[in-house]
């Protein structure tokens, strides 16, 4: 039992682990919208398959499901920052880009709260508490065909001018926008004098490797604070 429930709560992290792995090579060639749309699907089925655990009578149905959640939320992490970004003004980039960690934050909270047993936490009830991460896939899969693709990948990737700035005008109001096409064509120009490096070239790279030990100390330390112990 105890290797069981070890495997299921691990489990989550190896499927982020793809699901991270494989972000950059879907967003270059599907698009950030389309693979947001197509991952909200991925955690709705993940849900569905971890709420009928129960029905089932299937612990291998919760592992299934963790691991879907794990692949859909590597790969959505990044997606997000990113679509975020780029279609908020340059005003508001920062903001945009920090409500994420907000966001997080309050949905672990919900989620902590909600596992009470007083509330979702009970024999009965747990099976909801567990698929209740696809109402969040579900809002977003619904309203999320209303918002246009990314500015910068229509221009940068698909060379879809009209589209990129029929993009900017719905997402930011009618107005000249040429500043900011000229600012997506200049990262254009420099990624293409720029080699994009793999992990382990990156991990290689004496120029990024005090950023890498920053980051690596960091991400420890969070690991090491207590948190998954609370």
């Amino acid at each position: 039992l105890l290797f069981l429930w070890s495997i299921t709560v691990s489990i989550f992290g190896i499927g982020g682990l793809l699901g991270s792995s494989a972000s950059r090579y879907l967003t270059v060639k599907y698009g950030k919208k389309k693979c947001l749309l197509c991952n909200n699907l991925l955690m709705i089925v993940a849900a569905s398959v971890m709420g009928c655990s129960k029905l089932a009578r299937s612990f291998e149905m919760i592992l299934i499901g963790r691991f879907m959640c794990g692949i859909s939320t590597g790969l959505c992490v990044p997606l997000h920052h990113q679509y975020v970004g780029e279609i908020s003004p340059r005003k508001l980039r920062g903001f945009a880009n920090s409500t994420s960690s907000f966001f997080w934050s309050l949905g672990k909270a919900v989620g902590q709260i909600s596992g009470q047993r007083e509330l979702l936490g009970s024999q009965s009830l747990w099976p909801m508490l567990i698929a209740s991460c696809g109402l969040p896939a579900l809002l977003q899969l619904v309203t999320l065909p209303f918002f246009p693709e990314s500015p910068p990948y229509l221009l940068m990737h698909k060379e879809d001018q009209e589209g990129c700035i029929k993009a900017i005008r719905q997402l930011w109001g009618e107005g000249h926008h040429q500043a900011d096409i000229d600012d997506i064509m200049k990262e254009k120009a420099t990624m293409k004098n720029t080699k994009i490096l793999s992990v382990v070239e990156l991990m290689k790279e004496p120029a990024s490797r005090w950023q890498l030990y920053m980051i690596v100390i960091l991400t420890a330390t969070v690991q090491l604070c207590g948190i998954n112990a609370v």
